[in-house]
Order: structure tokens, then sequence, then C-alpha cells
């Protein structure tokens, strides 16, 4: 059966060495795995935390932060540069926490949480962008594949990208790159605002896909919202998915108003009955959907 992760910014962000000892607690609640984001350097000493990791008996896949200075899609020469050069240092990341997958919006371009808005631009524009994006996945992938390491690149939705939003986008992407390290990861949050169909676009994805964050449309608890997870993992099963399936309900109860949602904000309160539910709730449906006849 697929493992069953936990994003690590479940309980802080940035995660360094203090937090080590949740890695039990989530290997005790259910979880096979955590996310991690890529650590910034100097921010988490990577042997220790293989080895703290090890002790657990939790693996580890990692999430990459990209900005407008580390950007595959940028203009800006630097910019591009430097989103290759972290792409490569992600990967390294990945291979000394003994991970073999970094997933995330690899492409760049970000939009509310770099505070920039989207902007038109010309169809000139909008092939060069793909074209850098291209090369920069092209030599990251080269790099990647000699640690061992998978790139997942992820589809935001409309408010968090300007590059790549959907699935048949990402297809576009990949076939262009055409290169074994560089694959496919989808999040549901972001597909209920892009997808006609969320099934139609995992079974679209086939075989590319390497990685699936299985989310809420509002980010709550799995089982608490709008997800159709019957057919979301029946067609995980049409497709032969066998990869890892990661968490991230971080939407905290509070429906103040005026509280801004798009902020993350540390759990105010113990959750971990509701994650180990969580856990056997997208555990059970994949269960059940593989002996439905």
């Amino acid at each position: 059966m697929n493992p069953i992760g936990l994003i690590s910014m479940q309980y802080a962000r940035p995660f360094t060495a203090e937090h080590f000892p949740l890695f039990t607690r989530m290997k005790a609640l259910g979880y096979d795995f955590v996310e991690l984001l890529v650590p910034e350097p100097g921010e988490l000493r990577l042997g220790a935390a293989r080895t703290a990791l090890a002790d657990a008996g939790l693996g580890v896949v990692l999430a990459a932060r990209v900005n407008l200075q580390r950007n595959l899609a940028s203009e800006d020469a630097a910019s591009h540069r430097a989103g290759i050069d972290y792409l490569k240092y992600a990967a390294d990341s990945a291979a000394d926490l003994g991970a073999t997958l970094v997933g995330g919006p690899l492409t760049g371009n970000p939009l509310v949480f770099a505070g920039r808005p989207p902007q038109p631009v010309s169809e000139d524009e909008r092939l060069a962008r793909k074209a850098r994006c291209v090369a920069g996945l092209k030599e990251a992938g080269e790099y990647s594949a000699r640690v061992g390491v998978t790139l997942a690149v992820e589809p935001l939705n409309r408010f968090e990208s300007d590059v790549l939003c959907t699935t048949q986008q990402a297809i576009e992407l990949l076939d262009a790159v055409d290169h074994p390290a560089i694959r496919l990861m989808l999040d549901t949050f972001h597909m209920h605002m892009e997808e006609a169909s969320i099934p139609e676009a995992i079974r679209l994805a086939g075989r590319r896909l390497v990685h699936f964050q299985a989310n809420e449309n509002h980010r709550g608890f799995p089982g608490t919202g709008a997800t159709d997870w019957v057919e979301v993992m029946r067609a995980l099963h049409n497709v032969s998915y066998s990869g890892p399936i990661s968490l991230e309900p971080f939407r905290r109860n509070d429906d103040r108003f005026g509280v801004p949602l798009a902020q993350w904000r540390p759990p105010h309160e113990d959750e971990s009955e509701r994650l180990a539910a969580s856990a056997s709730f997208i555990r059970s449906h994949l269960l059940l959907t593989e002996y439905r006849r």
C-alpha cells in the first residue's frame, strides 16, 4: 500500500533539531514518512536529521521552496541560474537525508506569497518562459539523476503561479523536458480550483505521477471538506499509483472575521487525534478501493 506522510509544517516552520522528537510522534500516529521543506543553508544538520528519522523508523521526501530570486521562469539571468542551482542544492539535501524525491512548484514564478500580482504576457514571453523552464529542468534533472533523486513538478492554483496551474500544462512541460528524473506531483487542494475533474486529471497524469498530496479543498482534515475521496482513490488505483501520499491539513480551526487563512500559523492545540484519524481515513480509502470489485 502507498506510504502515507505528513508535512513538517503541520507542527513548525522552520523545522529544526528541536523538533526531531516529533518524528516518533508522527510514526505513532500512523505515518510512514515526513514531508520536510527543503532546509535553508544552516537551518538543519542533515546528518543528524537522517539519524533521527532512522531512529523513528520514518521515511522522508522534500518539498522545494522557490521564490523570485531562484526562479526558473525568470527573464533575469541571475534569478534563472539561482533557480537551477537551488534545485541542485535541493537534490543534494535529499540525498544527504536519504530521500529520493523532491517535489514542489519547481518552475517558480510565485504570485501571492511573493507579493506579485499576475500580469498578462506576450506570446513571445510565454514561449520564452517555457523555454527557460525546460532548459532549467533538463540541467537540474541531469544533476539530480546523478545523486539518485527525482524532481517532481507541481502545478499550483492560479493565485500562486502564473506559469503552471493544470495537469495538462504540466504534461506539456514534461514532454518538452523529456528526462526520466523530472516527473509530476499533484495536490488535490490546487486541483479543486483548476481541474474540471480531479479523477480525470489523475488518469491523464498516469505513469508520470510520482508524488501525491491528499488535501481537502479547504486544507482541513481529510473527510471534512468537499473532496470525493472514493473517486480520487479509484483514479489512483486506475493508474496503478504506488508512490507516496502526503497530507497537509494545516488549516487551523479559527474562523474569526479577518483572520488571514492563507497565512501559516502554528498549532494552538494538540491535533494528534485528528492527525491519526486522517492517516487512517486515507489508508482505509486506499484499501477499500484496492479490494473493490
